[in-house]
This record gives structure tokens, C-alpha cells and sequence, in this order.
């Protein structure tokens, strides 16, 4: 049956949980926003929706909390009819994993957005291909590289797509753009975006204000004339000139020399330019794109920024979320990025298995996405296989330096134990020692840690508590 309105078939989609305020939820606000043609069936419990006698349905939202008890078996019941989604009002990581392991698709932590359950819905509906269901203990997903969202960025969460709409009005305006956020949020393709829509013909140049020597940062931007200085060979335009027409991006503008930021300054109000060494200025046109890390007003407060040359650059203002305040980004953006790098270094990997993706969306991401993208990347190139593993990841995350695990002088040297004044060091002191290390790698966090040592953090939870049992035996025998 399709609908009459739109062509496209009828789903049929149940949602089983016991709270009738989120089943309507979903039936009046969720639904609606899908671009699909939904007919939405409710069930209080899984028991109920079987002893219904109804027609096969498409997919099946499944609540996980209270009176569901998190019962694996009835997920696993439900995903052997349909395809899963699995809503809890808890979003620990071993819940997560359970709830994958178990056969579900997809697992959402309410409250949430009706935006978010109707895209859960259109992913697991959509024909293209989607999360495959295998028996429960080896649910698998496999990794999609799906089209740009916008541009070349990946994410459709709430915060980007008002950064997208932010970019695109923006585009066209000749005002400078100045652009805020994290190291490794996206701040070049920002820029990069902001240049494609703009409809100028000329060149998109970048300038890092932060890796070039302060004594060659003028002439990168404003060119030279031969014989200007020693190395100066022949006459050479600099980014400024290149981008004519164009968008010039000077990235880590606040790393810019007090100096430099005078002469930048001259050109913004001018439009003209002098090559180091030359008498002669040159008209530019450019529209200037900046970025930054730091806070621009507290580094303006501090005298490191001139305030008129932020008053000039800080026209248009784009800030950048962190990855961990968009985390339904996360999968979208690991699965297209596992699928270019295992393209291009000649791997098999087409997917992350249950713990890898729980492990992703829980893990905070401070390097933002390049740290995200770095670590796939050390992933496949150093192991084997069609599918990522979270003890990957893992290892991964600790060669980067992430984790307190597997490192030098933490581990054991060839298989032998650790020694301590010559005599071999206790299994316990060990063990609390790695947990220790890897707590304070996650900043306290026990759900972190638990994920990168391959243990539960019910398992850490116990350990800390029979630590000081064990100083006490231990100094008693002393």
C-alpha cells in the first residue's frame, strides 16, 4: 500500500513502552517530522504487542526501562520480527552494548528530540543499506558513507544544522566571517564552505598564522620583491594577492605578531597591499575568513589582539560545537571515515561492531573529530580484518596517548611481572595501578575507563572498594 499523498509505501512502525506520554509522543510529533508515510501501533509491554493478532510491521521502537527491565530476551524476540530501536532513559555505555548485543539497530537516550526519533526511524526504514540484524551476541552494523549533509561536513544534529543555516546566510555577504571552536571541530571547512557559496571566482587560499616563523609571516601574506631580504630570490605574491577575488582564511588569527596585526589591519581598511620591500601598493579584493581557538575577547582584554582589528574581522560570528555536545554525529562521521581509510590503505573494514560503536558515542572526543578521524585511521592500518573491534579502538586511543593503558613502564616488558625493590609486585598494586592510570586519563570518568580496559564499571566500582582491604592485609603483614 503506498500513500495517496506522497507515493511513497506505508510503515508500519509499533512502539512498545509503558509510558503513554511517549508513545503519543511519537505518534504526534515524532512521526511527523519523517519524510516517510508511517502508520504508528502501540503496545505497552512486548508480551502485549505478541498476543496482538497484526499484521508484520517495519520497525519497532522498544523501550528498555522499568517494567521492561532491560530484558534482553525480549529485544532479541523483537529484532528477530523487526528492526530495533532501542529507547532508554539511561545512556550508560554497558546498557548501550547490551542493547546492540541483544540485536537492536539503533539505541536513543530519551529525553530526546522528535527530530532524533524521526531520523532514527528514516535510517532504519530507509532502503539503502542499514544496520544488519545477525543473532543475539553479534549484532553488526555496517558502515555507511553517506552523501555530504552540507558541503563536506557529516551531521545532522540539531546545533549543526543551525550552524549550516548560520554558514549559508552568511555566504554571500562580503563582511569578514570569524570563526570559533575547539581544535579539530572544523574550522577550515567552515571556511571552505563559506567560500563555496559565496559566489566569488577567486582562489580560497589558508594561512596559518600559528605554524609559520614570525619573521616570514608578513611576507607569506603580503608577498616580497626580490632582494627584499637574503633568501629573497625574485618577486613573490603573497596569500593576500592569490586570493584576489577570492577568500582569504587566516586561521589562528590571535597567533598573529602585534606588528603584523597593524599592517593587516591598514589592508582591511585600504583594500591595498605593499610586498615586503616594494614602493608600490596594489589593490586586492578578498574576503576574510578568521579562526581561532582561544577566546578572541579575553586575548583582546589580555593586549594580545588588537580591539580594532577584532572589531574589523569579528563581523560575522560562527561557532563551532565540540563533538561531545553533538554526539548522534559521531556514528555518521566514524562509518564514512572508516570507509575512506580502509579504502585507501588497502584494508577490509566496512563496520564497527556493537562495543566499538558504544564505545565511540561515549567516549568525549577532546581532540573533536580529527582526534576522531586519527584514531579509525591508527585503527586500520594496524590490524586486520572486516570489522572494528572496541579493543581497537582501545589500543588505538592509548597509542595516541589517551589512555594509561599499554604504555611504557605501565605494562610488563616481554611477559615478565613487574618487579618492585627486587621482589615481584603484587597482582592487586598492579591491577590498581593500570585502573588508576586509565581513571585519570578520563578525568575520573568510570564509564570511560571501563571502556578502554575492556572491563565493566561495576568492575572498577568493586575493585576500588577492595583495595583498602588489601593495604590493610597488606600492612598488617608488615
Amino acid at each position: 500500500m503506498a500513500s495517496a499523498e506522497t507515493g511513497s509505501p506505508v510503515r508500519r512502525v509499533l512502539v512498545v513502552d509503558r509510558d503513554p506520554v511517549f508513545r503519543r509522543f511519537v505518534r504526534e510529533e515524532a512521526a511527523s517530522r519523517s519524510g516517510l508515510a508511517l502508520v504508528i501501533l502501540e503496545a505497552e509491554s512486548w508480551s502485549e504487542a505478541r498476543a496482538a493478532d497484526d499484521a508484520p510491521v517495519d520497525a519497532i521502537l522498544l523501550g528498555i526501562d522499568g517494567a521492561n527491565g532491560e530484558r534482553s530476551a525480549d529485544l532479541a524476540a523483537a529484532a528477530a520480527e523487526a528492526p530495533v530501536i532501542a529507547i532508554s532513559g539511561t545512556g550508560s555505555l554497558g546498557l548501550a552494548v547490551a542493547a546492540m548485543r541483544a540485536g537492536a539497530a539503533d539505541f536513543l537516550v530519551r529525553p530526546t528530540r522528535p527530530e532524533a526519533v524521526a531520523e532514527a526511524i528514516e535510517r532504519t526504514l530507509e532502503p539503502t543499506p542499514r544496520p544488519t540484524l545477525v543473532p543475539a551476541g553479534s549484532a553488526r552494523q555496517t558502515a555507511r558513507a553517506p552523501s555530504s549533509d552540507f558541503e563536506r561536513f557529516i551531521g545532522r544534529s540539531e546545533v549543526m544544522r543551525g550552524v549550516f543555516e548560520l554558514i549559508s546566510r552568511v555566504a554571500s555577504s562580503k563582511a569578514p566571517v570569524f570563526v570559533t571552536g575547539e581544535s579539530g571541530t572544523g574550522k577550515e571547512l567552515t571556511a571552505e564552505a563559506v567560500h563555496g557559496r559565496s559566489g566569488r571566482t577567486g582562489a580560497f587560499v589558508a594561512l596559518n598564522c600559528g605554524a609559520i616563523p614570525r619573521d616570514l609571516m608578513e611576507s607569506e601574506i603580503f608577498g616580497h620583491v626580490r632582494g627584499a631580504f637574503t633568501s629573497a630570490n625574485e618577486d613573490r605574491a603573497g596569500a593576500a594577492e592569490l586570493a584576489n577575488g577570492g577568500t582569504l582564511f587566516l586561521d589562528e588569527i590571535c597567533e598573529m605578531a602585534p606588528d603584523l596585526q597593524t599592517k593587516l589591519l591598514r589592508f582591511i581598511q585600504t583594500g591595498t597591499l605593499r610586498r615586503v620591500g616594494d614602493t608600490r601598493s596594489r589593490p586586492v579584493d578578498v574576503r576574510f575568513v578568521c579562526a581561532t581557538n582561544r577566546n578572541p575577547e579575553a586575548e583582546v582584554a589580555a593586549g594580545r589582539f588588537r580591539a580594532d582589528l577584532y572589531y574589523r574581522l569579528h563581523v560575522l560570528p560562527v561557532h563551532l560545537p565540540p563533538l561531545r555536545e553533538r554526539c548522534e554525529d559521531i556514528l555518521p562521521i566514524a562509518d564514512a571515515t572508516l570507509l575512506a581509510f580502509a579504502a585507501e590503505e588497502g584494508r577490509g573494514f566496512t563496520r564497527f561492531d556493537a562495543e566499538a560503536r558504544a564505545l565511540l558515542v561515549h567516549y568525549e572526543w577532546p581532540g573533536n573529530v580529527r582526534q576522531l578521524q586519527n584514531v579509525i585511521r591508527r585503527a586500520v592500518v594496524m590490524n586486520d580484518g572486516d570489522e572494528i573491534t572496541a579493543p581497537m579502538l582501545a589500543m588505538a586511543l592509548a597509542r595516541a596517548g589517551q589512555t594509561g593503558v599499554d604504555t611504557p613502564g605501565h605494562g610488563t616488558a616481554a611477559g615478565s611481572p613487574i618487579k618492585q625493590s627486587g621482589t615481584i609486585e603484587p597482582f592487586w598494586l598492579q591491577e590498581r595501578r593500570i585502573i588508576e592510570d586509565a581513571l585519570s586519563a578520563f578525568d575520573g570518568n568510570v564509564v570511560q575507563a571501563a571502556a578502554a580496559l575492556q572491563i565493566s564499571a561495576s568492575t572498577i566500582y568493586r575493585k576500588k572498594q577492595g583495595w583498602t582491604a588489601e593495604i590493610r592485609v597488606a600492612n598488617s603483614a608488615a
